[in-house]
């Protein structure tokens, strides 16, 4: 079963609470999908399932508490952590990964952490990198709240706002199907009805021609072309 299905099968309150775990783990360092998890509860709020306020809400404290805690295990357990993980998610934390998360960290400083929440990569590493490079927490925390406040809460109406416009325009598109289908019925029968109009007219016109050509036909032009008998000889 995908995210989607099984976050669709979940109650409100267990949805919210699930969008929350998981981007705070996922903050933590720990691979999961917590943007795809997000996108899902807020195409429920399109239909009126949750409450977007509520999703974005339950996003925003994983996102600032996952990260935090990643921070503080970064700030512990320091370059071998990172490492340990790299051995653990080589897909997502390997040598490449982890110098191209540390570059952005050398190049943008504490903005690497408000940005880090937009990019995949960053999103996971960007907690226990800047612990391990010792990044001041309160500078990380400023940073880490702007952007899981503004990451959660635009992703999730931007979502919402395109789900409803989704919706009306295939409500729309239903009517524009019907249309479609009808004009379509409406000429194919136009088309064929000339066509054998068509094909009428140029049968009565073979057999007109035809006719001109014999023009002695029905029962006088049989009787015409009928061999003489004894009894006409006999008339004559």
């Amino acid at each position: 079963m995908h995210v989607e299905e099984w976050v669709q099968a979940l109650p409100p309150i267990a949805i919210y609470l699930v969008v929350g775990l998981v981007i705070g783990v996922e903050s933590m360092g720990i691979p999961l999908p917590g943007e795809i998890t997000l996108v899902t509860a807020a195409l429920l709020a399109s239909q009126g399932i949750t409450n977007p306020w509520l999703v974005a809400l339950a996003a925003s404290i994983g996102a600032i508490a996952g990260d935090s805690i990643g921070y503080t295990m970064g700030r512990r357990g320091g370059p071998a952590l990172l490492e340990r993980l790299g051995h653990r998610f080589p897909r997502h934390f390997g040598p490449a990964h982890l110098a191209r998360a540390e570059r952005s960290f050398a190049r943008y400083g504490v903005w690497a952490v408000f940005f880090g929440r937009f990019v995949a990569l960053l999103r996971i590493l960007a907690g226990p990198l800047a612990g391990a490079l010792k990044v001041p927490y309160r500078r990380f925390l400023v940073a880490n709240a702007a952007g899981g406040i503004i990451w959660a809460f635009g992703t999730t109406f931007v979502i919402r706002f395109v789900g409803n416009a989704a919706e009306r325009w295939l409500k729309g598109f239903s009517w524009i199907a019907l249309v479609l289908a009808l004009l379509a019925g409406a000429a194919t029968t136009l088309y064929l009805r000339r066509r054998a109009l068509s094909h009428s007219v140029q049968q009565e016109a073979v057999a007109a021609q035809h006719g001109a050509e014999h023009p002695a036909g029905g029962v006088a032009g049989a009787l015409a072309r009928r061999p003489a008998t004894d009894a006409d000889a006999a008339v004559g």
